[in-house]
């Protein structure tokens, strides 16, 4: 795994009504050791059930990622489409995935040999497009560089870490500036006796750059040694690539500065983006911030900043240690007072606890939408705490991050076909176009060579797929994409049978 331990509990299933949600203004609900076995129970009591499956598609046999599988959806959720990037499963493929309000694909990006994270949406130029980072795991941090895509889905700029350094997953955040805030890694010795540690050790150094897009430019490098001393750390002492500080979230505060997200530390730092130096502490062993019950929090991730002031995270809650499970959290922040209240929090009804990753994500509706990591889930809640939407990944399978958010696009290159004749003298025919959201119907074109194709006929799309029943056997066919108007979107390569 990549944000720490690998205990992870690959729950393979849900139930179709999963119960109320818990939603507290007052910290989290008493539990005993019986109660917190009684979850447990619960949880595991689910395990039978299939999660999302394989994708089998005839027109796109190598699009192989699971989606989601929905268990429960009710009207409400905020417009859009929901962001994954599944990882973990021992023998799936992996990549990114967009999937619709069903759970069903509409976009699959296999990576062959590498891992994709913190796939979603941002603004690029002042559109929308498509962000991801993709690469390989070392030592718990990624190696690699991020993507930019446009609304065709082709790449339009790779980013890369500056000063020799490798992007790591945890964050790529476009800012309105032109620039992308980016984190790193690097390996230091250190002398680790301060925190009863040997003469000599090595230390992973958390790093984020901010790096101007148009040349590539580091604007801003920090880096945790020179700002965080090893004595916050809550992290179990090694004398070999201790990850002491564990940076996996950036966001911009409302004043310009810089809110980052130390899982390993149990703080969120506000940081002053001209000097590097620390503003504030929220949470940990130094917090500047009185916490208030239910406040305090533990190895969380994508800490953010509201219009309204309040701050949102994924609160991990563990291990090795914290609270019964993990939640998202919204606190309010006084910082003239320097106070932290409990504003809200949304729990799972199976009383999740994620061992890593995890995100909170606020809809402008107001609904928050959650990814519980290594859990393998995503769930969306009314801003009162209704359990809206809850969905799995496949089996096997996690995600680091998950979005949703409106997307609009043409198919990746053009539809996809296949067709099988039956002896019935009829054929079938399944048409898919990868990416797709505008075509409505498809007309389906035949004949007994390429100059001659006649339409059959249009059928309604149905799904990532369409399976399409004609009547006769012809030589040829061909397949096009009308939107709700009648326009064509885009033709298949012609099919011989």
């Amino acid at each position: 795994m990549p944000d720490g331990l690998t205990r992870r509990r690959l729950l393979a299933g849900g139930g179709s009504a999963l119960g109320a949600l818990v939603l507290s203004a007052a910290g989290m609900p008493a539990s005993g050791a019986l109660a917190a076995l009684e979850r447990r129970s619960r949880v595991n009591s689910f395990g039978a059930v299939p999660a999302a499956a394989s994708p089998l598609l005839h027109s796109r046999p190598d699009l192989r990622i699971p989606s989601l599988a929905v268990d429960l959806s009710r009207p409400g959720t905020a417009p859009g489409l929901i962001f994954i990037g599944p990882y973990g499963a021992p023998h799936g493929q992996a990549g990114a995935v967009i999937a619709d309000a069903s759970g069903g694909p509409v976009w699959e990006y296999p990576a062959p040999g590498l891992e994709v994270y913190n796939f979603q949406v941002q603004l690029y130029k002042g559109r929308p497009a498509l962000t991801w980072w993709q690469g390989k795991i070392v030592d718990g941090h990624g190696v690699g560089s991020y993507v930019i895509a446009d609304d065709s889905y082709e790449p339009i700029a790779h980013v890369q870490a500056g000063n020799g350094l490798h992007g790591d997953l945890h964050e790529f955040l476009l800012t309105d500036r032109g620039t992308a805030l980016l984190t790193s890694y690097a390996l230091k010795h250190v002398d680790l006796r301060p925190v009863g540690g040997p003469r000599a050790g090595a230390i992973q150094d958390a790093i984020f750059q901010e790096v101007d897009l148009a040349s590539g430019r580091v604007l801003l490098e920090w880096h945790s040694l020179d700002h965080i001393p090893l004595a916050e750390s809550y992290w179990p002492l090694t004398a070999w690539s201790w990850d002491y500080v564990h940076l996996n979230s950036i966001d911009v505060d409302l004043d310009g500065n810089l809110l980052v997200s130390s899982r390993n530390t149990h703080t969120v730092y506000k940081i002053d983006r001209r000097s590097g130096e620390i503003i504030w502490r929220l949470g940990g062993k130094h917090s500047d911030f009185a916490m208030g019950a239910g406040a305090t929090f533990a190895w969380q991730h994508d800490a953010r900043r509201q219009p309204d002031g309040t701050l949102t995270m994924f609160d991990n809650e563990g291990p090795p240690h914290g609270g019964p499970q993990s939640r998202a959290l919204v606190l309010a922040l006084d910082e003239r007072r320097r106070s932290a209240r409990l504003a809200r929090q949304f729990l799972h009804p199976l009383a999740l606890q994620a061992s890593s990753c995890g995100s909170v994500r606020v809809a402008p509706n107001g609904n928050v939408f959650v990814g519980w990591g290594a859990e393998p889930f995503v769930s969306e809640f009314s801003p009162d705490g209704e359990l809206l939407l809850d969905a799995r990944l496949g089996a096997g399978y996690s995600g680091y991050r998950a979005f949703r958010s409106p997307w609009s696009a043409g198919g990746q290159g053009r539809p996809s076909i296949a067709a099988k004749r039956n002896g019935t003298g009829t054929t079938v025919l399944w048409v898919s176009w990868n990416g797709d959201t505008q075509v409505q119907r498809w007309l389906v074109l035949a004949g007994a060579s390429k100059g001659a194709l006649r339409p059959l006929g249009t059928h309604p799309r149905a799904g990532f797929e369409t399976a399409i029943q004609i009547a006769g056997q012809p030589q040829l066919l061909a397949v096009r994409g009308l939107d709700a108007h009648g326009k064509a979107l885009g033709t298949s390569p012609t099919l011989k049978l």
